[in-house]
């Protein structure tokens, strides 16, 4: 399958991405676009985390929670986004102007791919290694790691967000860096005009 936009991780920043990209469905811009999610979520750090302290959610949420109620939250509001199960990826290569993203079962084409798995120095994705670089932020004994970008632009239509951007490991910060690359994509589709997607309450 061929897409326009490939999200590669189904933990805070991929799904904020894929929820940003798929609201924006009604617009002339986007209509159009074939969106994709691999939604591994596997060795996502919502699997052993309990919010109390983030805007808008219960104190005692559960990250597992988090992470079953944001899969079916995509799929209700916005089934065109497609959610690919149960595949890790194990490559990524430049093919002309697009990505071939080499998964345990399939082998996908996309124009742009944004990264958002974790920020171990245990990612196995072949076709990364010249991005790798320590952690900015991050204590050096946890040996974590970042791809080096800039504003989440690892290199030509390559994204980066989450953890593996460089942020922090704060779950309100993994979000808003996925809805922010969801944004630059939007603008690159949109011609270059800045844009971001809003739904509002009518009287």
């Amino acid at each position: 399958m061929d897409f326009d936009v490939l999200i590669i991780g189904g933990g805070a920043a991929g799904l904020s991405c894929a929820l940003v990209l798929g609201s924006a469905k009604e617009r002339a811009y986007v209509n159009d676009k074939n969106i994709g999610i691999i939604a591994h979520q596997k060795t996502s750090h919502l699997q052993n985390a309990l919010f109390n302290n983030v805007l808008g959610l219960d104190s005692g949420t559960l990250g597992t929670d988090i992470l079953a109620k944001g899969r079916t939250q995509l799929n209700d509001l916005y089934p065109h986004v497609h959610q690919i199960e149960k595949e890790k990826v194990k490559s990524i290569e430049k093919e002309g102007k697009d990505y071939r993203i080499t998964t345990n079962k399939n082998t996908y084409s996309s124009n742009m791919v944004v990264i958002a798995v974790g920020y171990t120095s245990l990612i196995t994705i072949n076709g990364l290694e010249d991005y790798i670089e320590p952690h900015p932020r991050a204590a050096l004994e946890k040996n974590r790691i970042w791809l080096k970008n800039v504003d989440h632009l690892v290199d030509k239509n390559l994204y980066v967000a989450g953890t593996l951007a460089g942020w922090r490991s704060q779950y309100a910060i993994a979000c808003g860096s996925g809805a922010h690359v969801a944004t630059d994509i939007l603008t690159v589709w949109n011609d270059g005009k800045h844009t971001k997607v809003h739904d509002k309450v009518t009287a």
